[in-house]
């Protein structure tokens, strides 16, 4: 999900100059004060160390919301490093045999790669009090507990009410939005689980995504780009350059602040998304303040902060928000219900194959 292009380091006690957290924020970050307290103890950690590495984005908002109340906590220090998946997943393998990070977050079809390539090990779950509040998707979304859920997000169709409407996802193919669609590239986290739903609707569910890869590449030249980056789409929307596009949930939020009727689609076939994960590395040099901070992290009070604070959707099944927090997030166990994930060993082992199709026949 993150859009960040560097590598980052964050020594949190260290920091200085730090971004005001907004003022819907800061009733969150007041409310934490009270939350530490009320968790359960941890084991004084004086003088240690948590190495994390984690997504750039809403980086402020993490570090009011978890990181500084997780240190109130643990009586340790929290380095935290920043960067694209591409980047922070190289850095692991090349000190896998001597890691300098204890845990960290990705995709999951990213976690499954570091888990091949002997980068992580299995997480006791048992050493989780909040574990168990977990919805069913996020528990052990990798197996064998290589990973657990923190966060998701739903894939679908955000379109104009007023120009078309979309009840399936081959709609976006409708003679009415002819040249007003966006459509991600198969390179985007976006791509596959786009391809993967039209696929559905055409009655294809091929691993290969043929069938799919096929249709866009039939309409490509009614298709006017296929994007990046969901700001793209945001900004094409906003010029009502188009109609409809494939975006994730976690972008929804810009197109509520447009002057436009726009909706957020329920197709037949159902929505997709992705989840991101927590990892924990083999031979993880402070594994018991890992284990810690995923408790933390996955706790109702701190995974409501995050949720009302728009940061993550909540993997925590217990958090309640109001209608409308829930309005811009992936939430409730109706939505989590829909939810038709691509599983990470198909992304993992398809995607070169998917991006050559797609190059041989789209971008041609």
């Amino acid at each position: 999900m993150s859009s960040d292009s560097h590598t980052s380091v964050c020594h949190l006690p260290a920091r200085s100059g730090r971004v005001r957290a907004s003022s819907a924020m800061a009733g969150s970050v007041l409310a934490l004060a009270g939350i530490v307290a009320s968790l359960s103890p941890a084991a004084r950690a004086a003088d240690q160390q948590l190495v994390i590495s984690v997504y750039g984005f809403a980086q402020d908002a993490f570090s009011e919301i978890v990181y500084k109340p997780f240190e109130a906590q643990c009586d340790c220090e929290l380095i935290v490093e920043t960067g694209n998946s591409v980047e922070r997943l190289a850095k692991l393998e090349a000190r896998k045999d001597d890691p300098e990070i204890d845990m960290a977050v990705m995709s999951t079809h990213d976690a499954l790669s570091a888990s091949r390539k002997g980068i992580t090990q299995a997480i006791d779950v048992s050493r989780l009090s909040n574990h168990g509040k977990l919805y069913d998707i996020a528990k052990d979304p990798l197996g064998d507990h290589l990973g657990i859920g923190y966060t998701f997000y739903a894939t679908s169709i955000v379109y104009r009410t007023d120009k078309v409407s979309i009840d399936s996802w081959q709609d976006l193919f409708k003679e009415e939005i002819k040249g007003r669609v966006a459509f991600p590239n198969v390179s985007t986290n976006q791509g596959p689980p786009a391809l993967y739903m039209l696929g559905k609707a055409m009655g294809e569910t091929d691993s290969t995504l043929a069938a799919p890869i096929a249709a866009v590449a039939e309409h490509a030249d009614d298709i006017v780009t296929f994007y990046e980056r969901s700001s793209q789409v945001a900004q094409l929307m906003q010029q009502e350059e188009i109609l409809a596009a494939p975006i994730g949930r976690f972008a929804w939020g810009a197109y509520t602040k447009m002057d436009l009727p726009l909706a957020w689609a329920t197709p037949s076939e159902g929505q997709t998304g992705g989840m991101n994960v927590m990892i924990l590395t083999k031979g993880a040099k402070n594994e018991d303040l890992a284990y810690q901070f995923m408790d933390f992290w996955l706790s109702t009070e701190i995974q409501t902060a995050l949720a009302e604070a728009l940061v993550d959707s909540p993997a925590n099944a217990e958090v309640e928000v109001s209608d409308e927090i829930a309005a811009n997030l992936t939430y409730g166990a109706d939505t989590v219900s829909t939810l038709d994930l691509l599983a990470p060993d198909i992304i993992l082992d398809n995607r070169e194959q998917w991006l050559e199709s797609w190059n041989n026949s789209v971008t041609q």
